[in-house]
């Protein structure tokens, strides 16, 4: 019992891990665009990013999650029925009419990329501002453009100044995944519960807690590294 046990949570696991990789591989990128939004001296754009970021941080990723999963097809039936009684017509009610439900697991990707990239644009943001202006101006002195001053200049360190408080949020992370099983989603926890159902075992759900603690000390010790790696870069 224990090895199939194992062997069960192994399977779970791998969704789990696929959760974790493919969110870190959407959301960071989309965090540095979003705080490049939120910094943008363009008042409209700066007020209405930061409105969504306030939105999305304030808000249980749990409701973002049923909201992503069923939103789209509760306005497409709505749309299908204003249809119907003559209520409302035209191309956009249409296209509406057109939604349905997403894939679960597209769906889920997609509320825990959004929800991680608004707490990593706020890492971002904070990492950016916190060079001083001189270093830009240094930079363009000597003939750099603002993109070159960034990248060559700039981002390092920001890189050496964010990583403490990214490490936390990655390895929170690693945690929300459990999360998934609200739409169904077969991850660790969910293959652990059905063994409560099934065999009436408790001890399996438990179990889990060594998968996530192997898996946030490997991220802890690559962090560690990582931050060693960047003391060259002196703040």
């Amino acid at each position: 019992m224990f090895l199939q046990v194992t062997m069960s949570l192994l399977e779970g696991f791998k969704t789990t891990f696929n959760i974790f990789i493919l969110t870190l591989l959407f959301a960071l990128p989309l965090g540095l665009i979003i705080s490049f939004g939120s910094m943008c001296k363009v008042k409209f754009i700066k007020w209405f990013v930061k409105t969504f970021i306030w939105i999305i941080r304030g808000t249980p990723l749990m409701l973002q999650l049923i909201v992503v999963y069923y939103g789209p097809g509760l306005i497409g039936t709505w749309a299908q029925e204003a249809i119907k009684t003559g209520v409302a017509s035209g191309a956009i009610m249409e296209w509406l009419a057109s939604w349905h439900v997403f894939e679960r697991f597209f769906a889920l990707i997609l509320a825990f990329v959004i929800n991680y990239a608004c707490y990593f644009s706020e890492i971002f943001r904070g990492g950016i501002e916190s060079i001083p202006r001189g270093q830009y101006e240094a930079g363009q002195v000597l003939g750099m453009t603002k993109v070159q001053v960034f990248f060559k200049v700039v981002l390092m360190q920001v890189v050496k100044r964010i990583i403490p408080p990214m490490s936390n949020e990655i390895i929170t992370l690693v945690k929300d995944t459990s999360l998934a099983r609200i739409i169904m989603v077969y991850e660790i926890i969910w293959n652990a519960q059905k063994y409560i159902k099934s065999e009436g075992l408790l001890w399996p759900l438990f179990y889990t807690a060594v998968y996530y603690l192997l898996f946030c000390g490997i991220l802890t010790l690559l962090f560690g590294y990582i931050e060693k790696k960047l003391d060259y870069y002196k703040i």
